[in-house]
């Protein structure tokens, strides 16, 4: 049976996650929706020391493109949001599989059901205030802090839109500045029939079949993580998938059982089992990218350990508050530690940690020096600053 290497795993994973290296092309609103429609999900996270994780995985692909395209799709329906690995925007043709999860959201882990049966009356008002005028924001219930004439208490109708949307009553009609505003389910989605639903078994299969087309080659303890299924649905899945001969299986180098793929990849995978392994453009991961979200596959396919440190208090950080990742020749090479100062124009790198035996030559200074400079750009912040660098006249040849 033909092997694969390692090196041809990583390749066939950044290939998958769209990270290869690319001719220039324009690219529009439909290479946004496209790339997303790629990965399958897209998280959302709000720390904004550079640009928001969901923007900044895009840009990590596509480059220099337009942040508004993301929240243009949502609007327009392409997209929705919703619990999937994490908070995330996802495809709107994979509603359907989230549609049981919305149903039974509300066990003893997140408690929402049973917030809202103790708290019908609060739910209701939301209900009703929602259906009279429409979108609306957290910050539109009043928070009166006691004061005379007011009504609504915020940390309550706050709690009754997150447990709405939970359990599907709600949806995302859109955001502004990056605030969710909730409508009706049936507004946001009037075409919806309940019939459409998968079922559990259904959903498990495909979400199984989703991320072996997201990760490339992967092993069957990293398909779990991704859709964040238990381990026994996922296995379960597998084998059933695997005996219907609707994945492929091929061995890996260093590999105790062998590798699963979709058959979407099976022209990649055969071409890099003879040596024609994608190659990586250079760029910057945020820490909520699927390359890094999955720490234990990481370590063993990239010898990168990776921890973000933004809950660390900092003197006890090693590397930074909120270091990226870079992504060099199908390796993770080193994490910067940047901050855009908007206001200013800078883009400030506090510090470049490259990893040990990383062999710093000209053309690694040229492709990352570049990526700075177009990551800054993007960011409306064109001065680039870098201030440290673990590698002696590294912070120099970045500047210069």
């Amino acid at each position: 049976m033909t092997e694969l290497s390692q090196a041809a795993v990583r390749g066939l994973l950044i290939a998958a996650q769209g990270l290869q290296q690319q001719k220039p092309h324009k690219v529009t609103e439909k290479s946004v929706r496209d790339i997303i429609r790629q990965m399958h999900v897209l998280q959302i996270d709000t720390i904004s020391v550079v640009a928001r994780s969901p923007y900044f995985v895009l840009w990590s692909r596509l480059g220099s493109y337009e942040p508004h395209w993301l929240d243009k799709l949502l609007e327009k329906g392409e997209l929705f949001e919703y619990w999937s690995h994490a908070a995330c925007f996802l495809p709107i043709e994979d509603f359907a599989y989230y549609w049981l999860g919305m149903m039974q959201r509300g066990n003893e882990e997140d408690n929402w059901r049973k917030w809202l049966v103790e708290h019908q009356e609060v739910a209701q008002r939301v209900m009703d205030y929602i259906r009279e005028n429409g979108g609306t924001r957290s910050a539109d219930f009043e928070n009166t802090k006691g004061l005379k004439g007011g009504w609504w208490n915020h940390k309550e109708e706050k709690i009754a839109l997150e447990a709405l949307f939970n359990g599907g009553q709600l949806m995302i009609r859109k955001r502004h500045n990056f605030q969710r505003i909730y409508d009706l389910r049936e507004r946001v989605l009037p075409d919806w029939d309940e019939a459409q639903a998968a079922s559990k078994e259904q959903i498990h299969e495909q979400f199984v079949l989703n991320t072996l087309k997201a990760l490339g080659v992967t092993k069957p303890e990293w398909i779990a993580d991704y859709f964040r299924l238990k381990k026994a649905d996922t296995l379960k899945a597998l084998n059933i998938l695997a005996e219907e001969d609707k994945v492929g299986r091929i061995e890996v180098e260093g590999w105790k059982t062998p590798g699963y793929y979709h058959f979407d990849n099976e022209a990649l995978v055969n071409a890099a089992a003879k040596g024609k392994i994608p190659q990586s453009k250079t760029t910057l991961l945020s820490p909520f990218d699927p390359i890094c979200w999955d720490r234990k596959r990481g370590s063993e396919l990239f010898n990168f350990d990776y921890k973000i440190e933004v809950y660390t208090p900092e003197p006890k950080r090693k590397y930074g508050y909120f270091t990226l990742p870079i992504l060099y020749k199908n390796q993770i090479i080193g994490r910067l530690d940047p901050k855009a100062h908007r206001k200013e124009g800078i883009f400030e790198v506090k510090a470049v940690h490259l990893e040990p035996n990383v062999e710093v030559d000209d053309a690694m200074v040229t492709a990352l020096k570049a990526t700075l400079k177009d990551c800054a750009d993007w960011h409306k912040t064109p001065q680039v600053i870098v201030r440290t660098a673990n590698v002696a006249g590294l912070a120099e040849q970045l500047n210069g």
